[in-house]
């Protein structure tokens, strides 16, 4: 093991010290983006006082709840510097799955709907893990072609068919819409979501190892991490939070057909960005995901209040993650300049 590797892994003051540091620059990403959402509401609002009201708030939560739940899965893997690119498709494919399900058997309760949605989404999540890990293939490319093949899935399966809100149980329905103490039930699954995973990734060894991971695989390994295991892990979590959100989709929408969920790969990894979640793995956190969603969520919204043209919420959604990979890059240039500095000291 060399010093810079040993240094990673045992816990050097010096290597802590920079980590620290990298550590404020991130939650000063969040601080800014809680900065951006504030500034972006108040003019928005000046602009359009409509945006402020219930209803607004209301389907902006709702959008995040998704997004959100999604945006954890992903941050997770990135963590361990891998990508899911496949949790549009997964989601699409869950959504429908639930929907056959719960339009066939209409006495099921809602409970055996989500633990429907995150079998299937466990399941992708498996085959991901299992192509990366096994087959030695980059997550990129394993995740770009299941993202193909489980949404083909979807349109084999649906065969042009399309699920109606008016063929799924009410009670089903309405746990899309019902709130408890005025907030709804899927903003309260994606703040349980957030939570949960919080508290492993800060508290818990399996979510240390996965930092580990992804500040270097190879001191990870060396350390004793099980990598293949872990990284597996990861994509299994992020499927099956994929087919939670599927589920959370049908019964929002309560109209489910095999193009659901199609191009949320793209916004999911923004959020994740965003968010603070390095691309090089290694850092970042699903609370700043979570932020992440909750910005591009409003960006949405305002610029559909503002009536402004649907491109530049895109093109502003492209510069956002330019920004945040920036960030990384200088992050990661500091953090290897310290490490050399301390290897030659050494």
């Amino acid at each position: 093991m060399t010093v810079t590797e040993q240094a990673r892994v045992t816990g050097d003051p010096i290597v802590h010290s920079r980590r620290s540091w990298a550590a404020n620059v991130l939650k000063a990403r969040e601080s800014g983006i809680a900065g951006a959402l504030i500034v972006l509401v108040a003019f928005t609002a000046t602009q359009n006082s409509r945006f402020l009201s219930g209803q607004s708030i209301r389907d902006i939560l709702l959008g995040t709840a998704i997004l959100a739940v999604l945006a954890v899965g992903q941050a997770i893997v990135m963590i361990t510097r891998n990508i899911d690119l496949s949790v549009g498709s997964v989601l699409g494919l869950s959504a429908f799955a639930v929907g056959t399900l719960m339009k066939d058997h209409p006495g099921l309760p809602v409970i055996a709907a989500i633990l429907a949605g995150l079998a299937v989404g466990a399941v992708c999540g498996l085959v991901n893990g299992a192509l990366v890990r096994f087959g030695q293939v980059p997550a990129l490319v394993v995740t770009l072609g299941t993202l193909y093949a489980y949404r083909g899935v979807s349109y084999f399966w649906a065969g042009g068919r399309q699920i109606n809100a008016d063929k799924l149980p009410a009670s089903f329905l309405d746990f899309g819409t019902a709130s408890l103490l005025g907030v709804p039930w899927l903003v309260l699954i994606a703040l349980l979501v957030l939570v949960a995973a919080g508290i492993v990734l800060r508290s818990y060894r399996a979510g240390r190892e996965l930092y580990a991971m992804g500040s270097s695989p190879q001191a990870a390994q060396l350390a004793g991490i099980r990598v293949g295991r872990n990284t597996s892990a990861a994509f299994l979590v992020s499927g099956a939070l994929a087919g939670l959100a599927g589920v959370l989709f049908a019964a929002r929408f309560g109209t489910v057909d095999a193009a659901a969920g199609t191009g949320y790969e793209l916004n999911v990894v923004a959020a994740a960005v965003v968010g603070g979640v390095a691309v090089f793995g290694g850092s970042g956190s699903v609370w700043g995901a979570g932020l992440g969603a909750l910005l591009l969520t409003v960006i949405g919204s305002a610029l559909a209040v503002l009536d402004i043209n649907q491109f530049w919420q895109q093109a502003i959604v492209g510069a956002l993650i330019l920004l945040a990979i920036g960030a990384d890059r200088l992050v990661a240039v500091r953090v290897a300049k310290a490490l050399k500095k301390r290897d030659s000291h050494v």
